[in-house]
């Protein structure tokens, strides 16, 4: 799909500088953009490697200064990129309708449009929305709620009494609504406890491949809208997350724990049971949480304590062996003093 430099600038919102008549036929890296490609610079230095790759045309902010190649200039050249991407993205054609190897059970109805893959379960009294694309292998149990444009992808398991709001997807290997981890010990035994909640999943939610999120014991385990899962994250139960938060790679989330708006968790980072971490909080990749985080915190480290208090901790640790050496050398001259004869 080839674009004249103009007509992308006017799907896209920006301003073009240069001949706005040149054809652009890709979007990629400046590392391997080949000609007919436009790339993005957003800083001055990625802008300087622009100008000496093979791209026909750079995607920047509207002040940058250059004039060495055709330019779209945009408030928000990374955003402006995405949507390059998705023009240029080839489209994937889903066959329409209902694969006659899928079961689905009695009471369930599903919308218009839909496409379902080969040997898609559909349990009893679910609800399948319009423009739903359901892959191959997908198991979906009784009284679930999926709502329209949705993705699921193969190998995904939605267990009973699962809500998932409009526009979600959810990509393969993840497991929505199993048990909740609840046990009571009893004399040498543990006893299991029933986890008889349900999961609800706002519009407009991502979850990554391998994503494992639990259902309440009582109550629900909810995701609240926009808000976008790494890969390999756990959901514990009763856990809350707010709107529009990223949880990253490897992260986990222990139980009945409330995560506000618009909060980031970096990889493998861990929150305790019971915790609440406020609105626009960041916790850092490895961060171990075992109390409350007010809103708009920055933290890291074991346990997590303020970003700039963990750096401070740790640029001490780094002076520690040279510490060491020095209080073996005092404790050396003073042992000498004391054995000199008076």
């Amino acid at each position: 799909m080839n674009k004249t430099l103009r007509e992308l600038a006017d799907l896209i919102g920006g301003e073009v500088s240069g001949d706005s008549g040149v054809c652009i036929s890709g979007a990629a890296d400046i590392s391997d953009a080949a000609s007919g490609d436009i790339v993005f610079a957003e800083t001055p230095r990625l802008l300087a490697e622009a100008r000496k790759s093979q791209a026909t045309a750079i995607i920047v902010h509207k002040n940058a200064d250059i004039s060495e190649k055709p330019v779209i200039r945009v408030d928000n050249p990374r955003y402006a990129f995405a949507r390059t991407l998705e023009i240029f993205a080839p489209s994937k054609i889903h066959e329409p309708g209902v694969h006659p190897t899928c079961i689905v059970g009695e009471g369930t109805t599903i919308g218009e449009n839909p496409s379902i893959g080969s040997h898609v379960y559909i349990g009893r009294n679910t609800t399948i929305g319009n423009d739903v694309v359901i892959y191959p292998s997908v198991y979906i149990d009784d009284n679930v709620s999926i709502g329209d444009n949705c993705t699921i992808y193969p190998f995904c398991t939605i267990h009973d009494t699962v809500e998932i709001g409009n526009k979600s997807i959810i990509h393969s290997g993840s497991v929505i609504g199993s048990d909740g981890f609840g046990y009571i010990r009893v004399g040498s035994e543990q006893y299991k406890i029933p986890q008889i909640g349900k999961v609800i999943i706002g519009d407009n939610v991502e979850i990554g491949a391998n994503v494992t999120i639990d259902r309440a014991r009582t109550g629900k385990t909810e995701i609240g809208r926009g808000t976008k899962i790494d890969n390999l994250v756990h959901i514990a139960h009763n856990v809350t997350i707010g709107e529009n938060c990223i949880i990253i790679a490897q992260a986990g989330i222990a139980g009945s724990t409330e995560i506000g708006n618009n909060v980031i968790m970096a990889g493998q980072a861990g929150v305790k049971d019971h915790v609440k971490v406020g609105d626009n909080a960041i916790l850092c990749a490895n961060a171990g949480v075992i109390g409350d985080v007010a809103a708009g915190e920055f933290l890291s480290g074991y346990p997590a304590r303020p970003h700039r208090e963990q750096m401070r901790l740790y640029a001490a640790q780094t002076k520690l062996p040279g510490l060491l050496r020095l209080v073996r050398d005092l404790e050396r001259r003073v042992k000498e003093l004391e054995d000199k004869p008076e």
